[in-house]
């Protein structure tokens, strides 16, 4: 596949969206749309308190809902359901809200309550029977999910000594994953003998980690590999033998694999990995940047592989680049959002 990714391609503007009053802070793609004839779909939160939802139809997107309530302050996060049926969004507010998405209509169907101030991220597990949220209280929380559009919250967990900024469950396993202002990211697991959830695992400077914020982390598609990034102007990737995991011997650590530095000179705010294993981060500095495994500079072996600049895009807002997000259905679609206020839809195309 590098041979197919070397040299010629260009990250291509499709379409320019904009209808929101203030920064774009986070992108969610529907996990069920664009494909079977379904057309892709796209959550927007935003500082001016609403989520936007945007329908791909024919080459263009059009907004066919404007989400305003119930939050009073910014929207910082959604993330739709596996089904692709509910979407929860989290807001400054400090609360969470689940909306319905039936017959073309949004719903708001439970409004979830309990942190103490600004709820700063929100994540589905694979199976979508639990729900995590967190804040800049420091905490995270973890709600199942009832008949009934009930929600109830099964597990406060206390271990970050700042602000939260990011949870993320693992793409197959009930393993959460919580990135703070405290420079770390904790692995979160349940003990099956007491139900009881606690913290399996820290990532922090003593472990080859980040030495400032982290603020966004992602899986590739087998879920052996994560990457984060930070306020350190550094991505890192790390892997596990998850593998195990699945096969009942317990919990497999996560190993520092590689650092990349010297590519951003601003906060590093967003990362996300492709189906096909393509590492996109957004930055302060208003540039997109994709990276990829680069197979013949390995000089330790197969387990130290080292990752290249496929390219950069500079400009690719007027401001900071908050999310960038690859499609989960169509390859090589990309969309970012920033502080300008805009969300952009990008293809990665080879240069003819």
């Amino acid at each position: 596949m590098e041979e197919a990714l070397e040299g010629n391609l260009e990250l291509k503007e499709i379409q320019r969206l904009e209808g929101h009053s203030d920064r774009v802070w986070s992108l969610a793609w529907n996990p069920v749309a664009g494909a079977a004839g379904v057309p892709a779909m796209l959550a927007s939160s935003s500082g001016d308190k609403t989520v936007r939802v945007w329908q791909q139809s024919g080459r263009d997107w059009d907004c066919v809902a404007v989400l305003d309530e119930p939050h009073t302050r910014t929207v910082r996060s959604s993330a739709w359901s596996p089904c692709g049926k509910l979407l929860a969004t989290v807001s400054f507010d400090a609360t969470a809200a689940i909306w319905k998405h039936a017959g073309g209509d949004f719903d708001c169907v439970s409004t979830l309550e309990g942190h103490e101030n600004e709820v700063k991220s929100v994540s589905w597990n694979a199976s979508g029977t639990l729900l995590a949220t967190c804040s800049r209280d420091k905490s995270v929380w973890i709600w199942e999910v009832l008949p009934g559009n009930e929600f109830e919250c099964v597990s406060v967990l206390q271990g970050h000594t700042q602000d939260v900024k990011m949870v993320q469950w693992h793409p197959f396993l009930d393993i959460l994953f919580s990135c703070s202002y405290d420079n770390t990211v904790k692995v979160w697991a349940e003990d099956i003998d007491s139900d009881d959830w606690h913290c399996v695992q820290t990532l922090g400077e003593s472990n080859n980690g980040h030495s400032s914020t982290v603020w966004a982390l992602s899986f590739n598609s087998a879920g052996d590999e994560m990457v984060t990034c930070s306020d350190d102007l550094t991505l890192k990737v790390w892997k596990s033998e998850i593998q195990k995991q699945q096969v009942g011997d317990g919990y497999a650590p996560w190993k520092h694999l590689c650092t990349l530095t010297g590519y951003h000179d601003r906060t590093i705010f967003s990362v996300h990995w492709s189906r096909d294993g393509i590492i996109a981060s957004g930055a302060a500095d208003d540039a997109i940047r994709l990276f990829v495994e680069n197979k013949d500079g390995q000089v330790d072996g197969p387990s130290s592989p080292s990752y290249k600049l496929l390219l950069k895009k500079e400009k690719a807002h007027d401001m900071d680049v908050n999310s960038v997000q690859w499609s989960s259905k169509e390859t090589r679609l990309l969309a970012s959002a920033s502080d300008d206020g805009a969300i952009k839809i990008w293809k990665l195309e080879s240069i003819s």
